[in-house]
């Protein structure tokens, strides 16, 4: 836990001074005060976590998408099988996946991640192996994991970021693959809000009715079993998480350290949130709500964090996609405090 505990003693307040200076310049463009709205806010909120009162441009963009398979899949939680999860990360790394095509789109590099997919794949230039072990295992029988384990895949995901900051990352998105990785979080989500699984379980692939009375079932029994402390992540990542769940936390932890903006994307990657803010509070200051999605869960991990998001979409992809597309808009709106003219240097007349 030493290296996870030393990540959260770097973890800063918000820099309100820089916010003071980014709500004076707003208050002074051309425009009525306020005009803009959360597009506003959004600026003022990327100038204190940047430090700065006009953030520079955001010329590296990264999603990290971490993948792992999940033994709950056993208890038929998804309209897929488990063998879609190693596939897909060999889509990933042939840039075929909706987020290689949105991150070309947006400009942004994808860094992949293994953080416990149960197939052994060949080494390969732009798979970072992360792997814990090769899927966890059926929380509806035991644990997930280890505690051990959990606190790996924290630090595992420190370890992603940590490497990807040496490379240069402005702005960060977290993403993930994992056939079955809704249910997971659909009980982390349940244990942390106290929401009964019934209010935060959602289809997930495309689940029928009967599929998701059978995931809520499951969901409820992996609960009762395990008895994870809702005031202790740890126990709760291990007891009822994912490995690529935990590494996203991990990522979060290091991202917020060097005060770099974490656009979050849906219902897993929430989940994840949810474990960091759990163990650090003040990473919730350093997090954006890419998109909300169609999930159930998801809104109710929002309304736990009290993040607005900013696409709307019906989005359930994953992978980091809404957030990729969320980039545009948080780009957008420190352009605005940057580039847009003030009333004295375009020569228009103010309000009196």
């Amino acid at each position: 836990m030493q290296q996870i505990e030393e990540i959260i003693e770097h973890i800063e307040p918000l820099d309100r001074s820089a916010m003071r200076e980014a709500q004076n310049r707003q208050n002074l463009l051309t425009k009525p005060t306020g005009s803009l709205g959360f597009l506003e806010e959004l600026s003022i909120h990327i100038a204190g976590i940047k430090g700065n009162a006009l953030p520079d441009p955001f010329d590296k963009k990264v999603v990290i998408t971490m993948a792992g398979d999940h033994g709950v899949t056993e208890e038929a939680v998804s309209a897929y099988p488990k063998e879609v999860t190693p596939q897909m990360v060999y889509n990933f790394l042939a840039g075929g996946a909706g987020i290689n095509v949105l991150a070309r789109h947006i400009g942004a590099r994808v860094t992949v991640v293994d953080m416990g997919v149960a197939t052994a794949f060949d080494p390969h230039p732009d798979l970072v192996d992360k792997k814990i072990r090769e899927g966890t295992k059926n929380m509806a029988k035991g644990p997930a994991m280890t505690r051990d384990e959990a606190i790996q895949s924290i630090k595992a995901g420190i370890d992603v970021f940590e490497a990807e900051y040496r490379k240069g990352v402005d702005i960060v998105a977290l993403g993930e693959m994992g056939i079955g990785n809704t249910t997971p979080s659909s009980a982390i989500t349940s244990v942390i809000t106290r929401r009964p699984p019934e209010e935060v379980t959602g289809r997930g692939t495309g689940l029928d009715d009967e599929g998701l009375r059978q995931k809520i079932e499951t969901i409820k029994r992996a609960i009762s079993l395990n008895n994870p402390d809702p005031s202790d992540p740890i126990d709760i990542l291990s007891k009822v998480g994912g490995f690529e769940i935990g590494g996203i936390a991990g990522a979060m932890l290091s991202a917020s350290s060097h005060r770099v903006p974490i656009v979050v994307d849906g219902f897993i990657s929430s989940a994840g949130a949810l474990i960091a803010t759990k163990l650090a509070p003040q990473v919730k200051d350093y997090l954006i709500a890419g998109h909300a999605s169609v999930e159930r869960g998801h809104r109710v991990i929002l309304e736990t964090l009290g993040l607005r998001p900013l696409l709307d979409l019906d989005l359930r992809l994953g992978e980091g996609t809404g957030a990729v597309l969320a980039f545009a808009v948080v780009e957008a709106s420190c352009k605005i405090l940057r580039e847009m003219a003030t009333f004295e240097e375009a020569g228009v007349s103010n309000k009196e």
